[in-house]
């Protein structure tokens, strides 16, 4: 069967029961029985009666639908790249029931008008549920903090400037006091501009080898300390994201061991790719933070084990086939992950048994709904229907020409995986089908 996106924001959620599916949840494993929506809800397991749409779930895993702590929409103002038909409906093809759009788009996400046009259109889709980031600070220059309690009664989840370091740690304090007061999370880009400077890569062996400008690990240290400092310092809960070497995480767990209130997310491309990719000097690789030595990707698993990492975030960055096609030094950073995240992962990490399945899932589920607030996402009766079926067992290849997103490149192009989505329920609508 195509691909396809049926039922509308505005359709009334029909009765639904998926037939025959493995149920998995941070609950635990229900076993194999007929999972019950009704009214945007699950009804039960196993129940009776009519049912608007019954879909033969036999051989599938039913798990909660996936939350994205951290993807670019690029909306407003860069719709060349991704527009919320686009992203939305790639998010719901990867599994994901809720994503968390950034703010740096042009205009930025600092206008609370902003906000709220971005939920509103976002919810006429019937697609994946859209919660934007606000920007910490106005036009994510540094230098003087946006209005957070109107952006928070707009619609805004999370307050940052991902893409660029607050350099000013002055101003982070202050960003944190003040989302203290609104219950917010700041989110931070962990990297000191100083050190950072022109890399385009990791700094080590690679670059050296290489010839290209390298970004050394300490400047993500250094400035995932400071950040751990001002939430001791300010009580804010601080999410540290896309978390990519053994030296930041451990300065992160070290923090975590003195109860300070910070969380932190690792990447699908983080714990798949090494900095050895970089010898086809193909700017597709070209990520911020860079891509590391083996010994960081190593180390960043361990902790998905020990669970020092809180949950995984996409950083699904999509830009034009242009734009990637320049040279290493003036390609933008960033690549499109969110339609392969899960099979990535599960064939990369799950089938060869470096984590179980009900981690990886902890990892797409309660985690980022920890880091976020929100209630752990389950199939209890009563829970929200967002709801992902997923194919475990038949392998497939990446293919960047099938995705949804605009940005149809991958730096997994061709590689054959397992766990694909078949079919994405966002509050009882179907948001995807395969």
């Amino acid at each position: 069967m195509p691909s396809e996106t049926v039922h509308g924001a505005n359709t009334p959620a029909p009765r639904t029961v998926l037939r025959g599916a493995r149920l998995l949840d941070a609950r635990g494993d229900h076993g194999v029985r007929d999972l019950w929506l009704e009214g945007g809800r699950v009804e039960g397991f196993d129940l009776e009666g009519p049912a608007e749409l019954e879909l033969d779930a036999s051989g599938l895993l039913a798990t909660p639908a996936f939350i994205d702590p951290h993807m670019h929409l690029r909306v407003p103002g860069q719709e060349e790249k991704e527009d919320l038909a686009s992203g939305l409906a790639a998010a719901a093809a990867g599994g994901y029931g809720t994503v968390v759009s950034m703010a740096n788009t042009d205009p930025v996400v600092d206008d609370p008008a902003i906000v709220r046009a971005l939920v509103e259109e976002a919810a006429a889709l019937g697609l994946t549920r859209l919660r934007p980031a606000a920007a910490l600070s106005m036009g994510l220059r540094g230098e003087q903090l946006a209005d957070y309690a109107a952006l928070q009664e707009a619609g805004a989840v999370m307050i940052t400037d991902d893409g660029i370091p607050v350099a000013d740690s002055h101003l982070q304090r202050r960003a944190c006091e003040y989302a203290v007061e609104l219950g917010l999370v700041v989110q931070t880009h962990s990297e000191d501009p100083s050190l950072r400077r022109d890399g385009v890569m990791h700094e080590g062996r690679a670059s050296h080898t290489l010839g290209l400008p390298g970004n050394p690990d300490s400047a993500e240290a250094i400035m995932v300390f400071r950040d751990c400092e001002i939430s001791l310092l300010t009580g804010a809960r601080v999410h540290i994201a896309h978390v990519s070497s053994e030296r930041g995480l451990r300065v992160v767990r070290w923090f975590k061991e003195q109860g300070v209130p910070v969380t932190c997310e690792v990447t699908p491309h983080h714990l798949t790719l090494t900095d050895t990719v970089w010898e086809s000097f193909d700017p597709v690789f070209k990520v911020a933070p860079p891509l590391r030595e083996a010994s960081d990707v190593a180390y960043l698993r361990e902790a998905l084990r020990r669970g020092v990492v809180d949950c995984i975030g996409s950083d699904h960055a999509p830009h034009t086939r242009a734009e990637k096609d320049r040279d290493v030094l003036t390609a933008p950073f960033g690549l499109p992950n969110i339609e392969v995240a899960f099979p990535l992962l599960y064939t990369k990490l799950v089938i060869p048994g470096e984590i179980t399945l009900p981690t990886l899932l902890n990892l797409m589920q309660a985690g980022p709904a920890r880091v976020l607030g929100w209630p752990e996402p389950t199939l209890e009766p009563g829970a929200p229907a967002d709801v992902a079926l997923i194919d475990l067992e038949s392998e497939r290849p990446v293919d960047p020409a099938s995705f949804k997103s605009k940005a149809r490149f991958s730096p997994w192009d061709g590689e054959p995986l397992r766990g694909w989505p078949k079919l994405t329920l966002v509050g009882g609508r179907l948001a995807f089908r395969s």
